[in-house]
This record gives structure tokens, sequence and C-alpha cells, in this order.
């Protein structure tokens, strides 16, 4: 399969699926507004939400694709479906136990990862429900991760990439239809969370029976693959989800700052995963099971290539988003939330945030990028000192910033930590010889900076002052908005494409 072909369908998938995201947003926004009730329900949501992104779609994804690739190439098909039987019975047992716990102890989480909604009773109890809401979300999720890692080592990219369409389809079903049907409306959000990832797993389960992959019910701890893949679990919890980490302490330093403030870092934080979860997501989710399968066959070549082809991917694709995001922060954020409840205040107030998370989305989607070619060859310790540092990093400057920056100050943290994760793990590959950059890396970044500069100037000219936006009418922002990014698309990849850049370049096929 080629892979920028595979990019391109994840990709898409995933477009599909952020803009589901933004109207699920908008619904969300318009419906409830930023406040009290949307305080408690996204601090009760990140807790599950996080737990997935450690757990299922992190550590255990980075730990369970290598070594199934590595039993698919050498073990053949019977041991590959055992190790997928013994995988998912213990992944099953493991999740009933942590999904129980962290119902049985959601005040304790509420008091610890927003102690600031302690002073204020109907917030806390408000939010203690909800989380007890959601949290079989990390069950159903774990699973999909399970069903998605075996669909892509089997090249099968289509179906795991459209799947969180169902969660944002189940939001906006039942913020729209359901809410007043609840006492406070803002439940039907959390039933939403349940709904959605019952519906994410049940559409992947034919997809696995189809290739044989379907799991049985086999208990096997000792298994030497089961072993092997906890081991690897336990210590990449930290290595691949220590953005998540930052973004949970930074709930806690919000929780203590005015009302509104963890939801203007929720919507900055969603315009921000949309560039990640196209770009970033996507291309880890296509590079991983092709650098596992490089590394168990040896080919030591191949697997440099394909990170040196990861890298100026992104670098080419991460750059002009980040500009883009922080000079059209504004009108991006009014075009989409500025509707009903969410008012022109919370629109620059969340935009303040949006800018300083722009500054490390580079950094953030290199990551993902990677990472990868550490877990690929089933290095875990060195990720895991990187993040660390990187954790304790980003407190530093969580107490440096949070006084004279407020919200932003969290978000500015978590950016520039970033940058710092992505430029250790690029030393680290490098310095173990396991990646070489190929030749006319000079010459690619010069081409590049020549197409921001043009990019740059095209947003500047097309866009209008910020107050502009904040009194025109939705459709006059569309159109304008829609114009503008036309415009500054056309005139990056014109100039690319007049500096040489063809799309035949980037073409490259998977192990």
């Amino acid at each position: 399969m080629n892979l920028l072909r595979a990019l391109a369908t994840v990709s898409g998938m995933t477009l599909l699926s952020r803009i589901l995201g933004f109207v699920r947003d908008f619904v969300i926004a318009r419906s409830f507004g930023a406040g009290m009730m949307t305080d408690a329900f996204f601090v009760a949501f990140r807790l599950p939400n996080l737990l997935r992104r450690l757990f299922a779609e992190g550590a255990f994804s980075q730990a369970f694709v290598p070594v199934l690739a590595e039993y698919r190439n050498r073990r053949g098909d019977d041991e590959t479906k055992s190790l997928v039987d013994r995988v998912a019975s213990a992944l099953f047992l493991i999740l009933i136990g942590v999904t129980a716990l962290g119902m049985a102890a959601a005040p304790l989480l509420i008091a610890v990862t927003a102690p600031g909604f302690a002073a204020d009773a109907e917030k806390f109890q408000l939010t203690v429900e909800l989380t007890r809401i959601t949290f079989p979300y990390i069950l159903f999720m774990s699973l999909v991760a399970l069903a998605a890692g075996i669909l892509n080592t089997w090249s099968r990219f289509a179906l795991p990439a459209f799947t969180p369409v169902l969660l944002n389809l189940s939001f906006i079903g039942m913020a729209l239809f359901a809410a007043p049907w609840f006492d406070p409306p803002v439940l039907a959000l959390a039933w939403a969370v349940v709904l959605g990832g019952a519906l994410q797993l049940g559409i992947q389960l034919p997809a696995l029976a189809k290739i044989g992959m379907l799991p049985r019910f086999d208990l096997a701890w000792r298994d030497e693959g089961v072993q092997r893949i906890l081991k690897l679990m336990a210590p990449a919890v930290l290595g691949v989800s220590v953005a998540q980490i930052s973004l949970l302490i930074n709930t806690i330093f919000a929780s203590f700052l005015e009302n509104g403030s963890v939801s203007w870092l929720y919507y900055a934080d969603r315009l921000m995963e949309f560039p990640a979860g196209l770009l970033g997501a996507a291309l880890g989710t296509i590079l991983l099971p092709s650098l596992a399968k490089t590394h168990a066959s040896g080919k030591t070549e191949d697997f440099s290539a394909l990170l040196d082809w990861g890298l100026r991917l992104t670098l080419m694709l991460t750059l002009p988003a980040s500009l883009a995001l922080a000079m059209l922060a504004v009108p991006l954020l009014a075009t989409l939330f500025q509707y009903g409840a969410f008012a022109a205040a919370d629109v620059l107030r969340t935009r303040e945030a949006l800018v300083a998370y722009s500054i490390g989305l580079t950094g953030l989607i290199l990551v993902k990028v990677l990472a990868p070619g550490f877990y690929a060859r089933q290095d875990i310790r060195t990720p895991v000192k990187i993040a660390l540092v990187t954790l304790a990093l980003t407190q530093l400057m969580n107490f440096a910033f949070i006084g004279w920056l407020k919200h932003a100050g969290l978000a500015l943290s978590i950016g520039l930590a970033s940058c710092f994760n992505a430029g250790m793990l690029w030393r680290g590959l490098r310095q173990r010889g396991v990646y070489q950059p190929r030749p006319g890396w000079s010459l690619f970044m010069l081409r590049l900076v020549a197409a921001l500069v043009v990019l740059g100037g095209v947003l500047w000219f097309g866009s209008d002052r910020d107050a502009a936006w904040l009194t025109m009418s939705g459709g006059q922002r569309v159109l304008r908005l829609t114009g503008v990014v036309a415009g500054g698309i056309a005139g990056y990849f014109a100039t690319l494409w007049l500096l040489g850049f063809r799309l035949r370049d980037f073409r490259r096929q998977a192990a």
C-alpha cells in the first residue's frame, strides 16, 4: 500500500470526524455556553478521555502493535490469533476493574483533579455525577484501540479512522434531541459519551471477523506475548501521553481561575486538535505498523527512510497550520463558536489560549512521528525518560506563566514543552544511529520558509481586524473565512510547486 494514499485515507476520515467535532462543539457552545455546567462536564469527560489516551490509544497501542507485527511476520496466523485472544481477555478483565474503581472513587478523583470545584458544592456534585456516567467510556475505547491496532497491522486503516465520527454523532443527537429530557440537561452529554463508545466498538467487530481475528476468551496471564506487552505498557504510559497528563494538571490549575477558564482552554484545545489529529495521529497510525515490520525484518535503511519521510511531511503540513491558527484565531473562533451563550468575550479569552497552543503545534505532531521510532524497536526507556523531564519542565513553566498569562500561560507551557519533547526524541534517534537524515534538508527548509512567508502575507492582507469578526453575521464570517483560508492554501502550495515540490516526491510504499 502507498503510505501517502493511506495517509490521505486516514486524514480524510479524520477530517470528517473533526468537522463533525466542530458541529458538536458548536451545538454544545450554543446550548450550554461557557460556565458552570460545561466546566463540570469537560472536567468529568477529561478523566476517562485521559485514561483512553494513556492506556488505549497511547501505551497499549504502542506496546501491542510492534509485538503483533512481529508475531504476524515471524510466527504465523495461529500464534498471532492466540496472542490476540489472550491480550483481549486480559485487557477486558483489567478494564472492568479500572471502570468499577473509577466510578466508586469519582469524588476523590474530582477532589484531586479539580480541587477548585470543592468551594462550590453544586458544581462539585454535578462533576462527580457526570464522571460516574462517563467512566465506562474507557472500557469501550480500550477495546476499540485493540481492534484498531489489529486492523491497522493488516493495513485496514479506513474503518478505525472512521469510528470517532460515531462519538460526534452521538453528542450532536443527544444535545439536540435528548437534553430537554434530563435534569440538569448537561447529563445528556455524559450519556452521549457512553453511547458513542459502544457504537465505535460495535462497528469494528465485523471487520475483525472478516480477517479471522475476532477475539474469543482465552485468559493466560503468563503467556509470553501478554507479558511482553504488559511490560512495555507500564513505562509507555508516560512516554506517549505526557501532553495528556499536562492537560490534566492544567485542569487543576485552571480550576482555581475564574469561571470559564476550563472551557476556554477546552475550545482552544479542540481547534489545536484539528491539525494534530488530521496530521499527527494519522501519521503515527500509518507509520507504526510499517516501522515495526521494517524493524522486525532488520531493514535499518528503510526504517530511517520512513522516519525521514514522516518528518518532512510533518513540517510541510504542520508549520502552515501553526501559522494559520495564530493569525486567524479570532476569525476561526468567532465563525465556529460565537453563537447563543458563547459571547464575544469568550472568543477573545479563548483566542489567548489558542495563540499560545499554536506555538507548540509542530512539536506536538513531531512527537507523534518520532515516538513510534522508539516503540517500533520496543525501546520504551528512552522516551519515558524524556517524557518525565518534559512533564517536570511543563509544571515549572506553569508556575512561571500562570500569574501573568492566566489560562493562556497553561497553554503556552504545553506548547513549549512539546517542542522540547520532540527535540529530545530527535536527538535520541540520531545518537543511536537509528535515524540518518537524507540529503537535501537545507534546501527543503529554505523552500518551506519562502512558502510560509507567502502564506503569512495572504492571511495578513486577507483577514480584517479582530473587532470586525466579532460583529459580522454568521454567514459573512463563513464566506470571509472560507475565502481567506482558500487563498492561503493556494498561495502556500503554489509557492511550493514553483520551488520544485511535486506530489510524487512524497510517495512511499508501506512495509
